[in-house]
Order: structure tokens, then sequence, then C-alpha cells
């Protein structure tokens, strides 16, 4: 397969793009097959059509809430091929959280884990001496100008999602009610009220802005509270200063469950023309070798427990895994219906006007429930469309 060349899609931050290089370096070496990778922006990454990526690239990466789409727009090669049962329940076992699994619908696994995520707490540790316990913690720091929190779409939406999840009430998959009426009101009256507290311009920040500006020379953040976690902030030298990691603070449930799972999976175009070649690349990327040695070692966030567990990963990353598994663990998988991307625009939109326009909790909550059910196709909601 020496002749080979494959082209992938991947996501511009160096987490997502620079483990996908040296990898494709070493798979060059060992088959002869090239893998020459483009990127896109992170909110395209998070809203580009993976129709046209599919017929344009051989892998993409992906994230898990595209698989119901992906179902119903047949642009994706399903990875469980016979003969590689034996692979599939390695990469099964090493699945942190709820990594593997997010990424099965209707029976067939779509993409493995390649880097795997959730929201967690960020921290200055030359600023504060411990980060925040609990929500209480979060708005006392809060008041002194020392948190941001990302609120722009999705991630309005996620904030929400990770505090119903804590509070023990998360939100449904199925058609009906998204978010119990009472714990959704409560989750955006605490929604508005650390809002109240924080930069107006969160609202249109997303992680890697808040990451950037609490490591940037001279800055008074000290906290994140909820965000996405990105390990290249908490390896030395990457910024001005390192950035150290943790489970997400208390809100309701002293555990770190409920909290929005993010990542991402590699997958292959089902118009790819070499379809095995990029198939053998994803398994094998997708391992815990892999995932533990060169991915890790390139800036990568691992997707296999191989690596979180790894001492040495770890240890060059400052413990970001090891302070942020729990959290990890008990994360909370997103709908993936086909229409809940759709959704998930139009909910993180209406969740930004609630804010910004100090909306009735109860309105919005009611909004959000109404937009969840019209995201069905018809024969499911018995609505007549889209609410976006």
């Amino acid at each position: 397969m020496s002749d080979v060349t494959l082209k992938g899609m991947t996501w511009s931050h160096p987490r997502g793009y620079d483990p996908m290089v040296a990898c494709s370096a070493l798979w060059k070496e060992r088959t002869g097959v090239t893998i020459e990778w483009d990127k896109r922006s992170l909110q395209d990454f998070e809203s580009f059509p993976v129709e046209e990526l599919a017929r344009a690239y051989d892998l993409i990466v992906i994230d898990h809430p595209h698989v119901g789409q992906i179902t119903a727009e047949n642009c994706l090669a399903p990875l469980d091929v016979t003969g590689r049962e034996a692979e599939r329940a390695v990469l099964a076992a090493g699945s942190v959280g709820q990594s593997y699994p997010s990424y099965n619908w209707q029976g067939r696994q779509w993409a493995f884990p390649i880097d795997t995520a959730s929201q967690v707490q960020a921290w200055r540790p030359d600023m504060i001496s411990a980060m925040p316990a609990n929500w209480a913690e979060v708005l006392d720091l809060a008041r002194q100008g020392r948190v941001l929190l990302p609120l722009r779409p999705p991630h309005s939406l996620m904030v929400f999602y990770t505090f119903a999840g804590n509070l023990g009430r998360p939100a449904s998959e199925g058609p009906g009610d998204h978010v119990d009426a009472a714990v959704g009101k409560q989750v955006f009256e605490m929604m508005g009220g650390i809002a109240a507290l924080v930069d107006p311009a969160c609202l249109s920040m997303d992680p890697i802005d808040v990451l950037e500006e609490m490591a940037r020379s001279g800055s008074r953040i000290a906290c994140a509270p909820l965000i996405y976690g990105y390990v290249s902030y908490a390896i030395a030298g990457f910024r001005a200063s390192r950035l150290a990691f943790a489970d997400i603070p208390a809100v309701g449930n002293t555990d770190p469950v409920g909290s929005a799972l993010g990542g991402t999976g590699i997958a292959v175009s089902a118009f790819s023309k070499a379809k095995r070649a990029a198939i053998d690349f994803a398994y094998w990327i997708a391992s815990g070798e892999v995932q533990r040695g060169p991915y890790a070692s390139a800036g990568g966030q691992p997707g296999h427990a191989a690596a979180w567990d790894d001492a040495g990963v770890n240890a060059a990353a400052g413990n970001f895994y090891k302070d942020t598994r729990a959290t990890l663990e008990g994360a909370w998988v997103r709908p993936r219906h086909d229409g809940y991307m759709t959704f998930q625009q139009a909910a993180s939109d209406r969740i930004n006007l609630g804010l910004t326009e100090k909306h009735d909790a109860g309105r919005v909550v009611a909004d959000l429930n109404r937009l969840f059910l019209e995201s069905f196709p018809a024969r499911v909601s018995g609505a007549a469309g889209g609410g976006a």
C-alpha cells in the first residue's frame, strides 16, 4: 500500500492537529501510507456539515453528537468490520468513561475515541492555594473578578447540562421534556448568578479564549470552574503561566458527576476509495500503545485509559489526567439523534439571549423543552418542523 495517500481533516488547535501529523509520520514509516492532514477552526469543528467533509476526506475527526446525523446521511463507514472483534474489545475496555460507547449508534461503531474531554475545572496554582471545592467558593472568587466562564455557543448549553447532571437530574435523550422544569429553572437561575459576576465578554468566549486569557502574563483570572479540559495548557512552557486542572466543583452532588462529555473520535468516510487503509490507521491510532506513546508525547489528549493511567504521561502534564479522571468517569453523554446538532445551536442561543436580557427562567426552560421536541422527526415528536 506504499502508493496510497489518504486525506484527513481535524481541528486547528495544537491538541487536535499535532498528534495526527506526528502519528501519521510514524504510520508512513510502518506501512508506506501517506496521510495529509488539513484543519479547521474549533467553531467549524462543532458545526460544519460532516457529509461535506466525508466527500472530501478519507479520515475525519468528529465529536459524538454527530452520530445520529451520520447514520441518517450514510456518509461514514462503520468501523466494526468482521475479523477485528478482539481489537475492538481491547479498545472498548480502554474507554475513559463513556468515550467509546458514545460513538456507537444503532448497533454500529462509527468512530474510535482518540481524544477524551469533559467540562472540568481550570485554575492557577500560583494565584490560589487550592481550586474551589464547591459553587459557593466559585462565586466568592467571581465577586473578586477572578473567574471566567466560556459561554459562547454551544458552551452555554454545556454549562446548563453539567449543572443539571451534578444536581442529579441530567437532561433526557428521548422525545418529551428534555429537562425537568424545576431543575431547569434552578439551573438557569444559577447561570444568571454567575453570568452577572463575570465579564460579559464570556458570552462570546470559547474554552480556548478563556484558557489563553488565564495563561497569559499579567492575567488576574484564577479559575474557570466549568470548561473543557485542554492538556496543552497544563504542560510547562506551552504558555507564560501553566494551568492546573481538577474535578468540577460541587454544585449539588458532592461527587464530580454529570459533566457534559466532549472529546473526539477518528472516523472513516463512506466515500473513501481506500477504506481498508483508512480503517487500519483508525484502529492503530486509537490503540493504547499509540495513545500513551507518540500521540500523548506530540501534545494530544488521549482517549484511551492506558494513557490516562500512565505515570509518565501524567508527569509530563502536571497530573492533568489523574486530577480530572473522576469527572471524566462520571461524565454524561449528550443526545445523538439526527436533529440534535440543530437543537444544540438553537438551545445555546436561547440560553444566551435569556442571560443577556434576563428572561424568566421558567420561560427559557419551556423554550428549551419545545426546541428539543421539535428536533425529532415529525413522526416522533408530532411537531410540524424544526425549532431552530
